[in-house]
């Protein structure tokens, strides 16, 4: 059975860090791509970004493009997203997918970790 259990997240002021973990679980980690996923209050899902199985591809949303890395340690079965230069608008809650950019019909297997940015 697949396992994704996000964690990381918490409040944090505007221009503020955070880094988000998941674990992953259930299947071979290191051959699947993986990607962060949010869903901010009342919108719908926004890929965040993907990364490949060997994390030597990466991309992001222009939303959040040189302020958040996506990584991944394929010996620990773990994606990682470190957040940096936090705005309000980054606030959602946070899920990985163990897709490179799930399509419409996704859904989140975890059960997410909340990031709130605000002063």
């Amino acid at each position: 059975e697949v396992q994704l259990v996000e964690s990381g997240g918490g409040l944090v002021q505007p221009g503020g860090s955070l880094r988000l973990s998941c674990a992953a679980s259930g299947f071979t980690f290191s051959i699947y791509a993986m990607s962060w996923v949010r869903q901010a209050p009342g919108k719908g899902l926004e890929w965040v970004s993907g990364i490949s199985s060997g994390g030597g591809m990466t991309t992001y949303a222009d939303s959040v493009k040189g302020r958040f890395t996506v990584s991944r340690d394929n010996a620990k079965n773990t994606l990682y997203l470190q957040m940096n230069s936090l705005k309000p608008e980054d606030t959602a809650v946070y899920y990985c997918a163990n897709e490179y950019k799930p399509g419409s019909r996704w859904s989140p297997q975890g059960q997410g970790t909340q990031v709130t940015v605000s002063s």
